[in-house]
């Protein structure tokens, strides 16, 4: 083997620490980004927020003595500086327009959890201190529903170990749970601590108080306690027996079914659905003079600028470590302000060309959605898939039908009778709208609907239509059925 050395020309793709830092920016959320710009504010002196005081007004209150006094100081006149201010970039919004936007005060008010709500009543309760164990270990026990998700024999090995480690020589009954569980199950809200849906009802049913002139009300306890003696044909809605088994004719037993009906099945969901995770939107769509306008969300946008008095200290030919600190954090402070404002122009232009394709969503709703990849907005926009991807995920768009995330306008397709392409999301829509006005004693079934959908050119199977109804979240056909 011989060993020589020669020349090779070859092309290679780097990536400069520039464009990683770009990359890094463009799929950061706005949660996210925020606090990269306060890293790097806190690390660089030379990169600087603008807030709303930095105005001409602001300017002019400026003692100009003060100011001449600091930079005679600190830069000898002898000395030429760079104080060009090409070199001293001020972030320019990207938006189309300035918007119209209402500033809005966080209201929200912080509410009590199931668990503190509970365990305030209970402190209220002439319960003994044994008691007031049990009755913790209960409340630490519910589900998000409000349900008691254990055995009462779980509760009472809970309770008599807290009664070990706090050295009281006390042992429990099974029967003494029980009698603190429906202590619990009474209080607010109503049916809390139940094991299952019967229960609940059945706590909720025997503290309805019909007023004593009104026999009839009376008379509907009645028939609701017979129906949840037979909970299990109510359940799997097998009417006919139902009625036979009660003696109870269709209005008795309709009546019964809406007084059941009205009653809470989940008494702690509404406790969970207190605080809930707001999304803030990165670009918002408007409609004006009949022509829909996109621009940047102008809370997110970052107002960045290099230091203008940190900048006139850097000396041209000096190369003392000071200066060469000075013009490094010059040049990342540079690169970071036009990699923020290259994010935002990628992410206004590639939102700009989802609107155009979906037009007809943001008209008439989720029918009018179209099929939508990635390569499509790729091709169009001149960007990569990925940065299309990256610019998509976590972005949200605040439009007149509500806020949504980029990519959820990205859907399959499947084929219709015309050769053409119905996106996936307009058939949920269609499919969710036809059964919406189905006869509910007579419900469409998966075939029935894949035939409707063809009578309207959309060629989809019969296991299609089941995948997307279960999507959802809508029960078979069987299971809508309502005989009253």
């Amino acid at each position: 083997m011989k060993l020589s050395v020669g020349l090779k020309v070859a092309n290679s793709l780097s990536l400069t620490p520039q464009l990683q830092q770009a990359i890094r920016l463009l799929q950061l959320s706005s949660l996210e980004l925020e606090q990269e710009i306060q890293l790097q504010l806190d690390s660089n002196p030379l990169l600087e927020k603008i807030e709303e005081e930095y105005g001409e007004a602001k300017k002019e209150e400026t003692d100009p003595t003060l100011q001449d006094q600091m930079q005679h100081d600190t830069i000898p006149d002898d000395l030429p500086v760079d104080t060009d201010w090409d070199e001293v970039y001020t972030h320019q919004s990207t938006a189309l327009a300035t918007p119209e936007y209402e500033e809005r005060e966080d209201n929200r008010s912080s509410a009590d959890s199931l668990e503190e709500h509970l365990l305030w009543q209970i402190n209220l309760l002439h319960l003994s201190q044994i008691e007031q164990i049990v009755a913790h270990c209960i409340v630490n026990a519910l589900d998000e529903r409000g349900y008691l998700d254990c055995e009462l024999e779980e509760i009472l090995a809970s309770a008599q170990h807290v009664l070990r480690q706090a050295d009281v020589d006390e042992e429990l009954e099974l029967d003494e749970v029980a009698v603190v569980l429906k202590y619990i199950q009474r209080l607010d809200p109503l049916g809390v601590a139940s094991r299952n849906l019967v229960e609940c009802l059945s706590v909720q049913l025997e503290q309805f108080s019909p007023q004593a002139a009104l026999n009839h009300q009376a008379e509907l306890k009645h028939q609701a306690t017979l129906l949840l003696q037979n909970a299990d044909l109510l359940l799997t809605n097998d009417l006919n027996k139902l009625m036979r088994k009660t003696q109870l004719d269709l209005d008795q037993l309709k009546q019964a079914m809406a007084l059941l009906k009205s009653f809470d099945p989940a008494p702690g969901a509404k406790f969970q659905a207190q605080e809930q995770d707001y999304q803030t939107p990165d670009v918002i769509l408007q409609k004006k003079n009949q022509r829909w306008q996109v621009f940047l969300n102008p809370d997110v946008l970052p107002k960045l600028r290099v230091n203008s008095f940190y900048a006139g200290m850097i000396k041209r030919a000096d190369q003392s470590d000071d200066n060469q600190y000075l013009k490094n954090q010059m040049l990342e402070a540079k690169n970071f302000i036009k990699s923020i404002d290259e994010r935002h122009k990628t992410l206004l232009k590639v939102a700009t060309c989802i609107v155009e394709h979906q037009r007809d969503f943001f008209e008439i709703g989720a029918e009018g959605m179209k099929p939508l990849v990635l390569r499509d907005v790729a091709d169009e926009v001149e960007l990569h898939e990925s940065t299309v991807s990256r610019v998509t995920t976590n972005k949200y768009i605040l439009t007149p039908n509500g806020l949504f995330e980029l990519k959820y306008f990205f859907s399959s397709h499947v084929g219709t009778a015309t050769g053409g392409e119905c996106s996936s999301t307009a058939i949920r829509a269609m499919i969710k709208k036809l059964i919406a006005a189905e006869n509910q004693k007579k419900p469409l079934s998966d075939n029935a609907i894949a035939k409707l959908l063809q009578d309207e050119g959309i060629d989809v199977a019969r296991r299609t239509v089941a995948k997307y109804r279960e999507s959802l979240n809508i029960p078979s056909s069987s299971d809508r059925k309502v005989l009253l």
